[in-house]
């Protein structure tokens, strides 16, 4: 039996505070479920510093940028245990980290990824924007299989005893030209977009956060 959904809102935060913060929550999720407890859902949601963060699994030769160029473009580089290559947080971008038990639910990965990936679909679609699937690559994306296929959000997860870390990153306001110096996600030949970029106006986010919060009461 699920939990309540808690929200927890921490605004502009670095990535490694904000790391640190959802390992202790993936910790005690884990523990309490070890020891027979119960577990609330738990979402952090907030937005970054400029920082390109890489996955257990990535190719460090997909940052196209060395220590003096991130310092100029005042930015930072981490290592995390995600899924996933390379890809860029920042200011206007909003980031989910969505601590959850799967199986209070009752559910697999992929399963859990795709409801990821249709609470944005359901988000965009509120601004009149069609979010897609794209078939062998995890995300949202617009204009599939198009010749300007681009990415609006990335998802990178981890999972362990049922009990997931990480999550989604949905480019509102971002500013894209921090993607020039990344492969994002390891692509060569995909474009990147954001919600601003698309609708051609600043949006308001937190307008985003409610939606992205009732779409999560809604799938969870």
């Amino acid at each position: 039996m699920a939990g309540k959904i808690l929200f927890n809102e921490l605004g502009i935060i670095r990535y490694e505070e904000a790391y640190r913060i959802q390992t202790l929550i993936f910790n005690e999720k884990i523990s309490n479920k070890n020891n027979g407890n119960k577990n609330n859902f738990e979402i952090i949601i907030c937005e970054h510093p400029h920082v390109y963060t890489i996955g257990k699994s990535g190719n460090e030769n997909n940052l196209l940028i060395d220590d003096a160029f991130l310092r100029k473009v005042d930015a930072t580089y981490f290592k995390t245990n995600r899924g996933g290559d390379i890809t860029y947080h920042g200011p206007g971008q909003l980031v989910v980290y969505p601590v959850i038990d799967l199986d209070d639910y009752q559910i697999g990965i992929k399963e859990y990824i795709y409801r990821l990936e249709y609470l944005i679909i359901d988000v965009l679609k509120e601004y009149g924007l069609t979010g897609e699937l794209s078939k062998g690559n995890i995300g949202v994306w617009l204009d599939v299989g198009k010749y300007n296929e681009r990415k609006i959000c990335s998802i990178g997860v981890k999972v362990s005893r049922g009990v997931t870390m990480h999550g989604l990153a949905l480019n509102v306001n971002t500013d894209l030209s921090y993607f020039n110096h990344i492969n994002p996600c390891g692509y060569i030949n995909k474009g990147v977009t954001s919600m601003k970029n698309e609708l051609g106006k600043e949006i308001d986010i937190n307008e985003v956060v409610g939606l992205i919060k009732k779409g999560f009461n809604k799938l969870f």
